[in-house]
């Protein structure tokens, strides 16, 4: 398979401190992966090494099988926000964004194009210094966008927008996600990142502690199944059989402890059995990262 992020052995010091340590991880094509961990985890400097803004000590990354410094028109495949304010204050959004269009070789009027895709055309001839924060959030989105990349790489986007900003990024980067592209989101909104993303990567002082789909993350640490079915003893015998726990809240109910929706239908099928419910009822992601961060103590 080929990964559209691969990290190998990936580790930054900085004199005596060792910001990211070792870290492997890949990223698919077509999937919202959240980039998770306390401040001060090394979130940032992996980023920064991703795009070709940092240097390793050691390991090394690769986007679409290159490092990015070695991309062919960089700008036109990977988009990428890492702080929210790198503006000059004195010029317009739409001044900005014709200038970093300029920069490759794109016309003016893919600066017009983008401003409409984030909502902020109407503030296109404003100083950015009157801009509030998520509308600055918005126009660092418009600049990563400009490309038209098949990869977003976005540190903290929904901070400073209201909650009807949130929803609008959500639904924004679903859609993107949902035509083949990609994006990897740092950020610290839990709550939101468990609505938005597919897969979940969790660092801690700079160290893997788990790359997981976000549904078998919740699952696995505290969290069950819900089936109903027809014939709830022969199915609990059968989850029995692969060492997964249940007990019987009512007549055909049955809630499997620690697995998938994906592992109970799998066993249900191979029985004969017919489901007439499957839900996940996992811990929450806040919950999770709580409990994997905690248990990390630094070197």
């Amino acid at each position: 398979m080929t990964y559209v992020i691969e990290s190998a052995s990936l580790s930054k010091r900085y004199g005596d401190v060792l910001a990211v340590d070792d870290l492997s991880f890949n990223i698919e094509a077509g999937t919202i992966t959240g980039f998770l961990g306390p401040n001060g985890a090394g979130k940032s400097t992996t980023l920064r090494m991703l795009l070709g803004l940092a240097k390793p000590t050691l390991g090394h990354a690769t986007i679409f099988g290159k490092p990015y410094g070695e991309l062919d028109e960089p700008a036109l495949r990977v988009g990428a926000v890492l702080e929210a304010t790198d503006f000059h204050p004195g010029r317009s959004g739409r001044d900005h964004l014709r200038m970093l269009s300029r920069a490759v070789g794109l016309p003016d009027q893919r600066a017009d194009d983008v401003l409409e895709l984030v909502e902020l055309q109407e503030a296109a001839r404003r100083r950015v210094k009157g801009y509030s924060l998520g509308m600055r959030q918005r126009l660092g989105l418009a600049s990563a966008l400009l490309g038209d990349p098949d990869l977003l790489v976005l540190d903290e986007p929904a901070n400073g927008l209201d909650p009807e900003g949130v929803r609008w990024l959500r639904d924004f980067l679903r859609d993107f996600a949902s035509r083949g592209r990609t994006v990897l989101i740092s950020s610290h909104v839990l709550a939101e990142i468990a609505q938005t993303v597919d897969r979940v990567l969790i660092i801690n002082h700079g160290r893997l502690i788990t790359e997981s789909t976000l549904e078998e993350l919740t699952a696995r640490v505290g969290g069950v199944v819900r089936v109903q079915s027809t014939k709830p003893d022969q199915l609990a015998l059968a989850l029995h059989r692969e060492g997964i726990a249940t007990s019987r809240p009512n007549d055909h109910t049955l809630l499997a402890q620690g697995t998938t929706r994906e592992r109970v239908g799998d066993i249900a099928l191979a029985e004969g059995i017919a489901i007439h419910e499957l839900l996940t009822e996992g811990s929450s992601l806040e919950e999770v990262f709580l409990d994997l961060t905690s248990e990390v103590v630094a070197p």
